[in-house]
């Protein structure tokens, strides 16, 4: 009987991922979206009436004991830290993030773990349930999907009495839904760059201001170093708002007993968001555990930009930080001959920390290789960002192939509700990776002739045959099966089934048959790289 309960299970969650999927596509919650982008003001007001008609008040978030993030890279890094190091305290911690990777649990965590397929179902449609009922009183309204998702994490972190919640902002701050949070016990703004400028604006004094916007009246924040038009920004919204703020030591400025920190995430960008994580974290602790000292003053002489005094990190920050995993963000995982090196980047910031990281750690790798090596990218970018821009960064890493695909985990697809995108159609997803494809052959046949670059050509199903000589794969599988030939018995299944490759494609992999190991960078999307994690980690879907 446990399977049929379990099989049971499985059908409510996936009809709930299914409900949650008609958020992205509600024809009311996208013209509600499209009126609060030319009054931004209005996001706010709108997510307080969705949280009330939830059955929830802005009063009882103050009982969360709140740690807000925000940053442009980074910020789910920094709350990776800090919610690892409180945990080792043994507080009871909920952590709120996005995108996820595989499922959509993975988005409101408890102690860590994505909340259970039970609890995910039940509460989602207790939640469901209100706004449903209420809708017709409210013009047939429901939220969109993140912002359901927010006020999902909200009830959650309530019913499951957390000692505290993180709290990672989704787009900006200023406006974003997560804003709504009135009384958070720290802020931290991790490193700033252009993303999002639609939303945000284009220039990086617009883009502080909409991430200074989570700032609080006496409610200590913290920024790493920023850009010095950033910082100024920053500091004038911390001094508008009355709330005081300071930038973070080095990593390296923190005594220890034990030589340099230890990192559970690798890059060396790492070290800030690490650093940001523990003066977030120790701040909370001294509020926790020392309430009558915990905030600095908030009389107007305070609101001068300070440096963060560094401090001992007990030796359970310490194991924190060692401890730490951030799936999908600097991961490498060794299937056999085949390396996989993932990592979300997609901004230029984020690429040219990805490249660094990935020069380094391939490098090392093929020092202990067996034999030759094949590199190869597997690459996809969304939305407005500059796709070009970041394959150009990624030129330097001399790839052997260089292999696109849209975010679609399976072209013969069995359902997997938890990836759907409403969004953008398979066309545009494709046509995007023709471009990207185009892109790439662009700036290596400007750059340097040296080394063996094989770019893939020929046609696939899907792919419109007026383009016969890019090499586009219609899914994510379609593309791990061929770039690694067989050699990852995860991807050789029998059923995983993808469309039959022409034999001239097949032939340009030749190569990857011959050399001893192969190692594949998957960057440009969080998304992509989630894709993949569920191909070559089977137990994320479960």
């Amino acid at each position: 009987m446990l399977w049929l309960q379990s099989f049971v299970s499985l059908l409510f969650l996936q009809d709930a991922v299914c409900t949650l999927n008609t958020l992205q596509t509600n024809a009311s919650s996208l013209e509600q979206v499209r009126r609060e982008r030319s009054h931004p003001q209005l996001q706010l007001q709108a997510m307080r009436g969705f949280l009330e008609r939830a059955g929830l008040t802005v009063e009882e978030l103050d009982h969360l004991n709140i740690i807000h993030v925000t940053g442009t890279k980074g910020k789910g890094s920094t709350c990776a830290f800090t919610e690892q190091i409180l945990r080792s305290y043994g507080f009871r911690t909920g952590f709120y993030s996005s995108p996820h990777l595989v499922q959509v649990r993975e988005r409101i965590r408890i102690n860590g773990q994505p909340i259970g397929k039970e609890l995910f179902t039940k509460y989602f449609w207790q939640v469901y349930g209100h706004l449903d009922e209420t809708k017709d009183a409210h013009g047939g309204t429901m939220p969109a999907y993140f912002r359901f998702l927010t006020i999902l994490a909200f009830h959650v972190f309530l019913q499951e009495k957390v000692d505290l919640a993180v709290i990672e902002v989704g787009i900006g701050g200023a406006y974003d839904c997560t804003n709504i949070i009135r009384r958070p016990w720290v802020c931290g703004i991790s490193s700033l760059g252009i993303d999002h400028t639609q939303i945000l604006g284009d220039t990086i004094e617009k883009i502080a201001w909409q991430k200074g916007g989570i700032f609080k009246p006496g409610v200590p924040a913290f920024t790493v170093r920023q850009p010095e038009d950033a910082l100024a920004t920053l500091r004038g919204r911390a001094k508008e708002i009355k709330c005081p703020l300071q930038v973070c030591p080095e990593l390296d400025d923190y005594q220890t007993d034990c030589g340099p920190l230890r990192l559970g995430l690798a890059g060396q960008h790492q070290h800030s968001n690490a650093s940001l994580a523990l003066q977030l974290s120790h701040t909370w602790l001294q509020k926790r555990c020392l309430p009558d000292k915990s905030f600095p003053s908030t009389s107007v002489e305070n609101f001068a930009l300070l440096k963060a005094a560094s401090f001992k990190p007990s030796p359970i920050m310490v194991k924190g930080l060692a401890d730490t995993e951030w799936p999908g963000r600097n991961q490498t995982l060794k299937h056999g001959a085949v390396t996989y090196f993932l990592d979300g980047a997609h901004t230029m910031r984020s690429m040219q920390a990805c490249v660094q990281w990935f020069r380094e750690t391939a490098a090392q790798h093929e020092r202990n290789a067996s034999g030759p090596v094949a590199r190869v990218l597997l690459f996809n970018a969304t939305g407005e960002r500059d796709s070009a821009a970041m394959l150009k960064a990624l030129v330097p890493c001399h790839f052997d192939f260089a292999v696109f695909c849209p975010n679609i985990t399976e072209a013969i697809a069995s359902c997997n509700a938890d990836q759907q995108n409403f969004n953008v159609s398979v066309e545009n997803m494709l046509t995007r990776c023709l471009d990207n494809e185009r892109s790439w052959r662009l700036h290596n046949s400007l750059g340097d002739d040296k080394g063996t670059q094989l770019f893939i050509k020929g046609s696939l199903p899907l792919v419109p045959e007026k383009r016969p000589d890019t090499l586009v794969f219609p899914c994510i599988l379609s593309a791990l099966q061929w770039i690694t030939q067989g050699r990852d018995s995860v991807l050789a299944d029998p059923t995983k089934r993808v469309f039959p490759v022409k034999p001239s494609v097949m032939a340009k992999a030749a190569p990857l048959c011959e050399v001893a190991e192969i190692h594949v960078l998957v960057t440009g999307s969080l998304h992509l790289v989630g894709g993949v994690l569920k191909h070559l980690d089977p137990a994320t879907s479960k």
